[in-house]
């Protein structure tokens, strides 16, 4: 265990049984914990809890009116807070656990804070893959709000560094369990409807959706109050700007490089970093919110080199859009 800023840090490779105690009690006092996830850290408060979740909207600076995710340890958990209609039961018992997030109708007497669900009838649910985050879920007994453990709109945490850098002693206890595995936040579906629509691309591809539904997904309407996570037209961003889709180098820029080939005047960045020097979507998606805070301060303009938009390049290009949208 270790302190940054007030904040208490378990190895959790060293130290599993320690962490999740501190983490336990942290939540049963209505304080905030950062989570590891399969995808990026989540700032974590119980679910049923109003005042835990308003201590997340303030922790982060989130405006109210954006929902969140309620996290549960299995499918019957998710049950007993949702409406799980064919098409999400299909999906959950292919992608749960899992980076995989259903926005469903909420159960009769679903305990989860309306503050939580800003206030919506639907729920948006998932049962993580991590094994920490499964462990807490399932000693812990209740629902955990986890957004990404950032501030409000910033480059999301997929380190326990950042969380201890973005949010400081707002946040009780952090479970350092390494850099997540996936690195772009979870694929959120809504099933509310006769059509499935895709709220927001992530850790699994459209592909792999549609063919488990055997139709294809929706699009999202931008724009007017989210029904989700992650649909603000300006989120995850640095301080600096970026620069999409770009095959050259202007004087003063950072680069954010893809793939083996590179612009001629590569060795003039004032910073570089490559998500894949191999091409590799999962890889880069797994290095995207790292390599954004690196570059982050070095230079005013970030230019980022074009990613393929098929697979995780659909998450990894969501993200960069967001984060270079006018503020």
């Amino acid at each position: 265990m270790r302190s940054a800023d007030l904040s208490l840090i378990f190895d959790m490779a060293r130290e599993p049984r320690a962490g999740i105690a501190a983490a336990l009690a942290a939540l049963r006092e209505g304080r905030l914990v950062g989570m590891p996830t399969e995808t990026v850290y989540g700032l974590a408060a119980d679910a049923t809890d109003p005042r835990a979740v308003a201590a997340i909207f303030a922790a982060k600076g989130r405006p109210r009116f954006n929902p969140l995710i309620a996290h549960v340890a299995t499918a019957e958990a998710a049950a007993a807070i949702a409406i799980l209609n064919p098409d999400a039961e299909r999906l959950a018992g292919r992608f749960w656990p899992g980076p995989m997030t259903l926005v469903l109708p909420k159960a009769a007497g679903c305990p989860v804070a309306d503050l939580a669900t800003a206030g919506l009838d639907t729920i948006a649910v998932r049962v993580p893959a991590h094994p920490v985050a499964h462990e807490l879920l399932r000693s812990f007994g209740r629902p955990l709000a986890a957004p990404s453990a950032n501030r409000s709109g910033h480059v999301s945490a997929s380190e326990a560094g950042h969380v201890a850098a973005d949010l400081g002693d707002r946040v009780a206890v952090i479970l350092d369990a390494g850099p997540t595995p996936i690195g772009v936040e979870s694929t959120i579906v809504r099933l509310t409807g006769d059509v499935p629509v895709l709220l927001r691309p992530g850790g699994v591809a459209r592909s792999e959706i549609e063919a488990v539904l055997g139709r294809p997904l929706a699009a999202a309407v931008q724009g007017g109050r989210p029904s989700a996570p992650g649909m603000l037209a300006s989120h995850y961003a640095p301080k600096a700007r970026l620069r999409l889709d770009a095959r050259d180098l202007r004087p003063g820029e950072a680069l954010l490089a893809f793939g083996p080939s590179m612009p001629g005047n590569a060795d003039d960045a004032v910073a570089l970093a490559n998500l894949s020097p191999t091409g590799d979507l999962v890889e880069a998606a797994s290095r995207l919110f790292s390599a954004l805070r690196m570059l982050d301060g070095r230079a005013d303009t970030i230019a980022v080199m074009p990613v393929p938009d098929v697979g995780l390049g659909e998450a990894i290009n969501d993200r960069l859009r967001r984060a270079a949208a006018a503020r």
